[in-house]
């Protein structure tokens, strides 16, 4: 079994500086400390596409470990999360997070998460727990691009 979420979470801040935080994913840790504890590089640049990481995060209040490859879409900003490793590779076979920042017309932006994923046994759960985690990460995220902008 497979599926795909999509939900739209408002921000106050930029679409520009959104993309940008979430492309030099190194802030995270500093960021939204209660979600991740810590990324690792292990192919390529901080910024770079195509590099491959490990995240020390916490889900559900369990300390988990999620290892990825980064996609950039710069004209759409949207940056891509694809799992390789982790405990979310256990159940899944396919995880794929797309975190596009949409300008409004007025103040702010939209983030659309999309999450795409397939199922490794039929029995494992659907990962709503997952898109909850990565749509409150976008969320709490707004905060700390609210602080970076004031001080520019």
């Amino acid at each position: 079994m497979s599926g795909t979420y999509v939900t739209e979470v408002p921000l106050k801040g930029s679409a520009k500086n959104h993309y940008k935080r979430w492309s030099e994913n190194h802030l995270f840790p500093d960021a939204v400390g209660h979600h991740i504890q810590g990324v690792k590089v292990h192919e390529g640049d901080w910024d770079s596409h195509g590099a491959i990481k490990s995240w020390n995060y916490t889900c559900d209040g369990k300390q988990e470990v999620f290892k990825e490859k980064r996609e950039f879409d710069d004209d759409k900003m949207a940056v891509t999360f694809r799992g390789l490793e982790g405990h979310v590779m256990e159940q899944l076979k396919v995880y794929d997070v797309i975190f596009q920042f949409i300008p409004k017309t007025e103040q702010g932006c939209v983030c659309k998460v999309t999450m795409m994923w397939e199922k490794r046994y039929e029995d494992s759960p659907e990962p709503i727990n997952y898109m909850k985690f990565v749509t409150n990460m976008a969320a709490d995220m707004d905060d700390h691009i609210l602080k970076v902008e004031k001080k520019v």
